[in-house]
């Protein structure tokens, strides 16, 4: 039998690479999306879910894995603390032990007095309520400015939080993060765009693909943050796209 000629051979590889909107969803679906939901946070749906999120990113903010910041959120939670405004009546001690218990033997002190400073803060600030924060700045670079200024936050911190609620608060709009964009263009999904601003590129591909953006971005981030490229010819056929 003849071989197919070399062209024909190409444009039936191609056809098996995915598109865009596949490779969107294949991301989400193989390093997940937002990591409230991950946690079973629901920021859409009231201001009560929104103060677990606030709890969580502040332990996501130490330098410290995800894992073990998802665990001790889920152990500070199962003591009862889903707020920050409870940590200023929790001994330091206690807190210490919860810390450990998740696994954050390393910056248990340090976290523990951050985290009673950090209520004693949104406290005399905001009368315990962070979604006053959101309800007070409704522009980003004065929520941004805020939230930056709470003891142990910074723009890491500042930056994951607000990212997941979008379209939930009205300051709640940064600009697409670093990561996402690294992880982006990784994929090429930022080609062909020429200068049109890769946030709302990403809106759109989510949009298409049928997935809530911050899903995609957070996706995004966890793709950068899962290896740093050296080894991976990116694109569609990026190894962590590739089916298991």
């Amino acid at each position: 039998m003849t071989p197919p000629a070399r062209g024909t051979a190409l444009v039936r590889s191609a056809t098996r690479l995915p598109t865009a909107t596949a490779m969107a969803r294949r991301l989400v679906e193989a390093l997940g999306g937002r990591y409230s939901s991950e946690l079973g946070i629901d920021v859409d749906a009231s201001d009560a879910q929104v103060e677990r999120w606030f709890l969580a990113a502040t332990l996501f903010g130490t330098r410290i894995s995800a894992a073990v910041a998802q665990r001790t959120f889920h152990v500070l939670e199962a003591a009862g603390l889903n707020r920050i405004a409870q940590a200023r009546h929790v001994s330091w001690e206690a807190l210490v032990a919860l810390l450990d218990q998740g696994g954050y033997t390393r910056y248990d002190f340090r976290t523990a007095t951050r985290l009673q400073e950090l209520s004693d803060a949104v406290h005399e600030r905001f009368g315990d309520d962070v979604a006053e924060i959101g309800r007070r700045y409704r522009s980003y670079p004065e929520l941004s400015a805020q939230l930056d200024a709470l003891p142990g936050w910074g723009p890491v911190t500042v930056r994951l939080f607000l990212r997941e609620l979008r379209g939930v608060w009205p300051g709640a709009a940064p600009p697409l993060d670093e990561r996402a964009g690294a992880g982006a263009r990784h994929l090429g999904l930022l080609e062909q765009h020429g200068r049109r601003d890769p946030l709302e590129v990403i809106t759109t591909l989510a949009r298409r693909a049928g997935l809530d953006r911050r899903d995609l971005e957070s996706a995004l981030v966890r793709l950068t943050l899962a290896h740093g490229h050296q080894h991976c010819p990116g694109g569609a056929a990026c190894t962590l796209l590739m089916p298991p």
